[in-house]
Order: structure tokens, then C-alpha cells, then sequence
């Protein structure tokens, strides 16, 4: 039985990067102390942990995108969630 990964690191990522930001200054953005932004962000990314819902709107406001987005599986659904406007 295989473990259901969450597809919260990949969509964290990606929009990072297409906001041109670096995990630290996202991490900075969103409230993270400064001195352990880049690694906190970093285990967000590769999945090693996950951050709580708390954390995950920040980090949307940030990038100005849907909480959602964040949580959608299907790669054409985060596309969608990311076309919305907040």
C-alpha cells in the first residue's frame, strides 16, 4: 500500500519560483524568523514536513494565490485555482 503524498510541496515550489522569490524571503514574507526561513521553507518544498494550514495562508497571501491551490492534486485543477483573483 503506498503512502498518499501530499501535493503541498510541488505546488509550494512552483509558485515560489514563479514569484521569483527564494525560500528564504518567502519565509521572511510569510512571517518565518530570518534565521530559519530558508531551512524551514526547504522541508516544505521536499516534503520532509508539512506546514500547518495557519502557515499555508500566510504563504498564499504572500504569493497572491488561493489557499487551495496549495491542496489540488491534479496539476490542470491548480492551474484553474490559480487563474482566481483574490
Amino acid at each position: 500500500m503506498s503512502q498518499l503524498k501530499s501535493p503541498i510541496a510541488k505546488r509550494l515550489k512552483e509558485a515560489r519560483l514563479e514569484a521569483g522569490l527564494s525560500q528564504k524571503e518567502l519565509g521572511v514574507k510569510a512571517g518565518i524568523d530570518q534565521f530559519s526561513a530558508s531551512p524551514r521553507m526547504n522541508q516544505y518544498e521536499t516534503g520532509k514536513h508539512t506546514p500547518d494550514f495557519g502557515t499555508i495562508k500566510k504563504i498564499a497571501r504572500v504569493l497572491k494565490l488561493p489557499t487551495a491551490y496549495f491542496y489540488a492534486e491534479e496539476d490542470s485543477l491548480a492551474s484553474i485555482i490559480k487563474q482566481y483573483k483574490l
